[in-house]
């Protein structure tokens, strides 16, 4: 978010890996003094600060969209490779189906093996030990979830930044609709305080 703070003081507003916090504007007529904003420009400043946001929560939003669904295939992954290892020695096979593309399956008869072959994603795969593709995946698996719920944090914390940004647009609207309605009753008061 390139907009820097109306105010010129943007030292006194704290962020969350990247997302600037928005202030709590408690008297809005001290502020746009201080800021040397007409409320017109500062309402404009606001919107676009509340667009920013929603952009960032749309892209938040996706990734964890993509984590929400990566998780699930990481732990399939983990019990394929688990079962795996429990059946290695066993000379017993294993029958699995397994997605050729979208929507087409084929079966597989496994034979004793010692090694596995993971899909890395951008067209490589690699074959790793049981043993290596185990630990590589539980460690994915970690650094998913934790990415996670860094993720819903970042949210939560911008859902209140929007929250903010909302009751501060709501405040400098209402306070502009006043001033108004006090310099239009004015006149007429002094009108009439003459005949």
């Amino acid at each position: 978010m390139s907009s820097s703070s109306p105010s010129g003081s943007g030292s006194d507003l704290t962020e969350r890996r990247g997302i600037p916090a928005a202030k709590f504007i408690q008297d809005v007529e001290t502020y746009l003094s201080q800021s040397g904003l007409d409320p017109n420009s500062a309402l404009a400043f606001h919107q676009e600060r509340l667009q920013q946001y929603k952009v960032v929560e749309m892209k938040l939003l996706a990734q964890q969209r993509d984590l929400q669904a990566k998780i699930p295939d990481i732990e399939k992954c983990l019990e394929v490779v688990a079962t795996l290892e429990a059946r290695k020695g066993t000379g017993e096979a294993l029958l699995a189906d397994f997605e050729v593309s979208e929507g087409i399956y084929s079966r597989a008869c496994i034979e004793d093996t010692d090694s596995v072959c993971l899909w890395l994603g951008a067209n490589v795969m690699l074959e790793y030990s049981c043993e290596e593709a185990s630990a590589l995946l539980k460690n994915n698996l970690e650094n998913a979830k934790a990415s996670l719920e860094v993720l819903v944090a970042d949210l939560q914390f911008l859902r209140d930044q929007v929250t903010v940004t909302q009751v501060t647009i709501a405040r400098v609207y209402n306070w502009d609709v006043h001033q108004r309605r006090v310099k239009q009753a004015t006149p007429t008061a002094i009108a009439a305080a003459d005949s």
